[in-house]
């Protein structure tokens, strides 16, 4: 067990977590210019262009389930191989995809897919076989891996997606392809020790890849599922609305930088912080996440370029804080394989991420016509702040009346009173 506990990250993490890079850089080479793409090349309405790309992205992160579920069924390397190949047909569909738009949202669609398919798999061998000490480190350097591709992906692929668009989906099918012959590498054990820890004992021994230790249930403590969808809700609003906010207010060179620290800053910040985010209690963790977004969100209705980029830095504090610790803990919560643990965060992070889809568009359109974009920042920030406490209080009415259905009731005596 000390062995284990001390020994350091093994050549088939460091591929997952080159692989993370790179499958991140390459899908950021092609997904966010999709609106363009969609609208000018393919010649969608913008309305048909936001119901496609809100159906893409609620497939890529609910679709976490399935991935989970197809990985109890065929083993975590055989899962990510199956999902590598999937998006490697994604986009080398958008090849022939140039000329027929039907055949291009079908890439799109494949895309997500192998996406909902491959991240839960990766997630859970990446931490598999490893103490609780260990994984918060491992899912900081994976999440900066992602993060860092983010980066790099757009600037990369700028000056070849409008003027040479097929190849640089031929590229990034051939870079899909090779991630996936790596990943024909990683040996099987691994598979084993992950879905090995599925059911646990009344009475579990201290042996065997990842023990559990389920915490008792405390009163109004909901799952990490519903901190998850909250928090992705409240984040992508900053996600999906800044560019329309900002970049008239300042310059797209301006955003582009923005864009560009922000990324950097969670690449540096979330192995950085990792080990002292797994020591947070998680209602610490919650009210101080939850208090840098509203913040962060306030700091950007002001409209000036310091408090936008003073609300980016509060934001990105915040999504290392709350992302990372909610991942924590709800492992730490179940006795599921965490393939399936993450698969149902993917479901949280996707119903969340719709939900602001969603209502953000008609919220920002409303603050625009009554007083200006900077209150749809103020409505943000407050529903950060107040709907945290809102769903916590309700689950702690929903304990104190299931407390009062179980509760024993006392036995009257015959000849008493």
């Amino acid at each position: 067990m000390g062995r284990r506990a001390v020994r350091r990250v093994s050549w088939a993490q460091l591929l997952l977590l080159g692989a993370s890079f790179l499958i991140t850089l390459g899908s950021f080479a092609v997904l966010p210019y999709m609106s363009v793409l969609l609208h000018e090349r393919w010649g969608f309405g913008l309305g048909v262009v936001g119901t496609v790309l809100a159906v893409a992205s609620l497939v890529q992160f609910s679709g976490g389930v399935a991935g989970a579920a197809l990985a109890r069924r065929i083993g975590l390397r055989a899962t990510m191989l199956v999902a590598l190949a999937v998006r490697t047909a994604g986009f080398a569909c958008f090849v022939p995809g140039l000329e027929r738009p039907v055949l291009a949202v079908t890439a799109l669609f494949l895309v997500s897919t192998g996406a909902a398919l491959y991240l839960p798999a990766n997630k859970a061998y990446l931490v598999a076989g490893c103490t609780e000490e260990r994984r918060p480190r491992l899912l900081a350097v994976s999440g900066s891996a992602f993060n860092a591709g983010m980066a790099l992906g757009p600037p990369a692929a700028a000056p070849f997606v409008l003027s040479s668009p097929a190849v640089l989906f031929g590229a990034v099918a051939v870079l899909f392809a090779v991630v996936g012959l790596a990943h024909a590498l990683l040996p099987p054990m691994a598979d084993e020790a992950a879905t090995a820890r599925e059911p646990v004992s009344e009475h579990p021994v201290s042996e065997g890849p990842e023990p559990r230790k389920k915490p008792e249930p405390r009163a109004g403590a909901l799952p990490p599922f519903a901190y998850t969808l909250l928090s992705v809700y409240v984040f992508m609003y900053f996600q999906h609305y800044i560019a329309l906010y900002a970049v008239p207010r300042t310059s797209a060179a301006f955003y582009g930088t923005l864009l560009m620290g922000y990324a950097l800053l969670l690449v540096a910040a979330q192995p950085l912080l990792a080990s002292w985010i797994a020591g947070l209690g998680y209602g610490r963790t919650l009210r101080l996440g939850f208090g840098a977004m509203g913040l962060g969100l306030a700091a950007v209705a002001t409209g000036e370029p310091l408090g936008i980029v003073a609300g980016a830095v509060l934001l990105g504090l915040a999504e290392t804080v709350l992302f990372l610790r909610n991942d924590l803990e709800a492992l730490a919560r179940s006795r599921a394989p965490s393939a399936t643990v993450f698969g149902r965060q993917r479901l949280a992070a996707g119903l969340g991420a719709f939900a602001a889809a969603l209502l953000g568009g008609p919220l920002y359109g409303l603050a625009e016509r009554t007083g200006g974009a900077g209150w749809f920042w103020i409505a943000a920030g407050v529903q950060s702040a107040v709907l945290p406490v809102v769903l916590w209080g309700a689950a702690r009415r929903i304990d104190r009346r299931r407390a009062a259905r179980t509760a024993p009731r006392p036995v009257r005596v015959p000849g008493e009173g």
